[in-house]
Formats: C-alpha cells, sequence, structure tokens
C-alpha cells in the first residue's frame, strides 16, 4: 500500500522535455554540418521553421513547443 502521496511539477517535467528536445535538434543540425546554436536562435527569434532541418525529425520535434517556452525553459536553466 501506498503511504505517501507523490507531487509532480508539470513546469520541472515540461522543462527536461524541451531540454531533451533541443538536444537531439542541436545533434541533427550538427551532423548536417549546421551551426546549430545559429540555427535554433535563427529559429527562435523568426519563427521560421526552415532553420531547423527536418533530419531526424528535427523540425518536427521542435515545433511542438511554443517558441515562448523554449525560450522559458533556456532561461531558467542558464539562470540556475
Amino acid at each position: 500500500m501506498l503511504d505517501k502521496t507523490n507531487y509532480f511539477n508539470i513546469e520541472e517535467i515540461e522543462d527536461t522535455l524541451i531540454k531533451k528536445t533541443l538536444e537531439e535538434v542541436y545533434d541533427a543540425l550538427e551532423e548536417k554540418g549546421y551551426k546549430p546554436v545559429n540555427q535554433i536562435v535563427g529559429y527562435l527569434i523568426s519563427g521560421d521553421p526552415g532553420y531547423i532541418s527536418s533530419h531526424n525529425d528535427a523540425r518536427g520535434k521542435i515545433s511542438k513547443y511554443d517558441r515562448s517556452k523554449i525560450l522559458t525553459a533556456i532561461l531558467k536553466g542558464y539562470l540556475k
């Protein structure tokens, strides 16, 4: 029988998923010979998915998240 209640922080879970996605996108862009940081920043600033290669479904993965949520997760991680 369970004695304790488990609490989950949805924001932390989402931030973790975004971090994992950014790592996968970074790796896919690097594999294709792009400068991943420049490509991701271009996407975040412009919203143009053309900055992200479709290699390994990188474009599909990053498009699942609102750009403001991605920026929020990046800033939280940087400031920790």
